[in-house]
């Protein structure tokens, strides 16, 4: 057995060790342990944690970005074709005919009249 004295020397030995380990031990672990903001936290903790202390803090959230509104578009209306008549169209005679009294004539069958146009409403024949 050891004496007293030999005792309380390993119990010093063994106190002081422990302290310095652990100190030692807080100093190389304080930057991994310390949040994004770099705050180091020491103390005692009876129970778990709530959330994980190497993480952010619990007042921390990333920003939220909400979608943007949704486009919402009315269908396009389908155009609308109006198909022409070609019978119709040629069968409307012209508004007006031009008479040369000088020749007695209607154009186009003149291009030229020295007297000038008379414009004539058209004629019907009355078997049409």
């Amino acid at each position: 057995m050891l004496s007293k004295e030999m005792e309380d020397a390993v119990v010093k030995r063994m106190t002081l060790t422990l302290a310095l380990s652990a100190v030692l031990g807080m100093l190389a672990s304080a930057p991994v342990l310390a949040d994004p903001h770099g705050h180091v936290r020491f103390g005692v903790v009876i129970g778990g944690p709530i959330y994980p202390w190497w993480g952010p803090p619990y007042y921390y959230y990333p920003p939220y970005y909400p979608y943007p509104p949704a486009v919402v578009t009315a269908p396009a209306t389908p155009p609308t074709y109006i198909e022409k008549d070609e019978a119709q169209a040629a069968a409307q005679p012209p508004a007006y005919w031009y008479y040369c009294a000088a020749s007695k004539t209607y154009y186009p069958y003149v291009k030229e009249c020295p007297a000038g146009w008379q414009r004539v409403t058209p004629q019907t024949k009355p078997g049409n």
